[in-house]
């Protein structure tokens, strides 16, 4: 089965809910979207978020790389789909989120094409796990609010962004456990905002209420965080450190410097990089975390695919598209009380918004 026709193109997708981290505050998003479709109908959709700050990408930068990929695919079987994802890797370097898009794309349209959820095809070891949603950096008064919203609306890991001002971070975690007591778990991210000393200090009055924290340095302070005890290289989690496979040797070294790693599709380069990370992890006794930016369902369905297909995977973080104020498809997914499951539809399981 050929691919006939391949577009790409951009979207602003503005959030219900901005929101601040460590370097940046953010209200809306660009996503980059990739459709191929076979001679017989069949279409397969990839999306991709661009990180600047992360991974130096930009949309012009995903726009740019985007142009490689009628060349790559236009009359190409998609039975060859492992030498095409190598095609689109070694012709759009530096654009990993347009990877990812591109690599999204080519897996739902196989998935579709052989009628399996794509969860299924690449080795399912999970039927659902639960996500955490995100509680922005914000006044414990605001934090408190949105903590009882969520808790509400059936979500019962929250994850606390921190890193800007570590009394306020410590007063915020603790306030949030007094007030929802263990019904609920505590994750942290501090987006490389920590210096030693800041995380050192977090850690201690919170160590008993937090289940780990992601990124506490910056990403060149690898031999920072192996100066660190080893209780608190275990409960961090690696994020900005890490971007694609090549990364996790360096990560694996003695002492580890981390002891969960947060996969990103738009950090590797999509589904296939992803994998590749997967299994490095499950084979090192690393666990996972599937993460996301704020993205459309397509690319957050695309992680929960491959979250669930890895027996290392512990832990997801996929609420990204959960506050958009528009997306241009549905499905992909169920939520439900917090949890998350895909559902039976072949491929992605997401659907065009008319």
């Amino acid at each position: 089965m050929k691919i006939t026709t391949v577009n790409f193109w951009k979207e602003n997708l503005r959030l219900t809910r901005p929101y601040t981290i460590a370097y940046d505050k953010i209200d809306s998003v660009e996503n980059l979207f990739v459709m191929l479709e076979t001679e017989k109908g069949i279409t397969g959709i990839g999306a991709g978020s661009p990180a600047p700050g992360v991974t130096g990408e930009t949309m012009g930068k995903s726009m740019g790389a985007a142009t490689a990929l009628e060349d790559i695919f236009k009359g190409q079987d998609i039975r060859k789909a492992a030498s095409l994802l190598r095609a689109v890797q070694k012709s759009m370097k530096g654009a990993p989120a347009a990877v990812a898009a591109a690599d999204i794309a080519l897996h739902d349209l196989v998935g579709k094409s052989l009628g399996l959820p794509l969860a299924d095809l690449l080795g399912r070891s999970h039927d659902g796990l639960p996500t955490s949603i995100t509680i922005g950096i914000m006044s414990l008064e605001e934090t408190l609010d949105e903590a009882r919203e969520y808790v509400e609306r059936g979500f019962f890991i929250l994850k606390i962004k921190t890193g800007l001002n570590p009394e306020e971070d410590i007063e915020r975690i603790l306030k949030v456990r007094e007030r929802f007591g263990r019904d609920i778990r505590i994750r942290v991210d501090a987006n490389q905002g920590y210096s030693v000393e800041d995380f050192t200090r977090v850690f201690e009055k919170t160590r008993k209420y937090v289940e780990f924290c992601e990124q506490p340095l910056k990403d060149g302070q690898i031999s920072d965080m192996q100066e660190l005890s080893e209780s608190m290289r275990s409960m961090s989690a690696a994020d900005e450190s890490l971007h694609g496979p090549h990364d996790v040797p360096g990560l694996l070294q003695k002492p580890r410097p981390f002891g969960i790693f947060n996969i990103k599709l738009m950090k590797c380069g999509g589904i296939g990089p992803g994998m590749d990370i997967a299994r490095m992890a499950d084979l090192s006794g690393i666990d996972l975390m599937w993460g996301c930016m704020d993205e459309s369902v397509v690319s957050i369905a695309a992680a929960l695919h491959a979250a669930l297909a890895s027996p290392a995977t512990r832990y997801l973080d996929l609420d990204g598209s959960l506050d958009l104020a528009r997306d241009i498809a549905k499905g992909g997914f169920v939520l439900e009380s917090g949890r998350m499951r895909t559902n039976d539809q072949p491929g992605l399981g997401v659907t065009m918004i008319q």
